[in-house]
């Protein structure tokens, strides 16, 4: 298989499995595009073995072999044929790839965290593992820029998927209290306990994403700026 068709194949397969991320990207230049694209399907490769129907052990082994291949030669596949040819164009880090790959071993032996250290520390092998690879694409002029990618896995939310839930269980406990409080506030207004002003403190200075106050943007390339 040649570039050109991996190119395309890793392409087709984002726009089949992932439309909105398929649109997202496609005002990107060609070069770039593309680099995103075989990115999403190792990333997607990863996701379907971790998330799959087979046995943990079979798992282990099919993650495994991943971690082999990132750093052999790409064989005759789409995917690892597209991704190696990013890798000439861009310096996008092997770290970064098996990082993604440990954070699929990661979901095999849990799925729940009872911090925010714990959870930050599982994003940085998933969404924060895909962020860092894709900002080596879109290129950045100074190095705070990876902080700030890896800072913005924090996530106030659950994943759709069931095995998974992305919120610590700190904020599980909670979250629900204060929403209960809010609750009973709309229906019968009441002075606030002394606690919620802290809670609610507590709860905002744990997402992080302003902790470099003068954010990623100005730090990272114009996405449509030729390399």
């Amino acid at each position: 298989m040649n570039v050109e068709q991996a190119y395309a194949e890793v392409q087709s397969l984002t726009r089949a499995r992932a439309r909105n991320f398929a649109w997202g990207i496609m005002l990107l230049p060609k070069p770039k595009r593309r680099a995103i694209a075989a990115i999403y399907a190792f990333a997607r490769e990863v996701d379907d073995i971790a998330d799959g129907d087979a046995p943990a052990d079979e798992k282990r082994v099919r993650l495994g072999e991943l971690h082999r291949r990132i750093d052999e030669q790409p064989g005759d596949e789409a995917m690892w044929v597209a991704l190696a040819d990013a890798r000439t164009r861009f310096p996008i880090p092997a770290q970064a790839l098996h990082d993604l790959v440990d954070g699929g071993l990661m979901d095999l032996d849990r799925q729940r965290y009872n911090t925010f250290d714990e959870l930050r520390g599982y994003c940085a092998h998933v969404a924060g593992a895909v962020g860092l690879a894709c900002l080596h694409v879109f290129g950045f002029k100074d190095r705070a820029a990876i902080q700030h990618a890896v800072n913005r896995v924090m996530l106030w939310r659950r994943d759709p998927r069931p095995r998974r839930a992305l919120v610590a269980a700190q904020a599980t406990v909670a979250s629900p209290v204060l929403l209960g409080l809010l609750a009973l506030q709309a229906l019968a207004p009441r002075p606030m306990p002394d606690f919620v002003s802290p809670l609610v403190r507590w709860l905002c200075s744990q997402d992080r994403l302003d902790a470099e106050p003068a954010g990623l943007a100005p730090i990272a390339n114009p996405v449509g700026r030729p390399r």
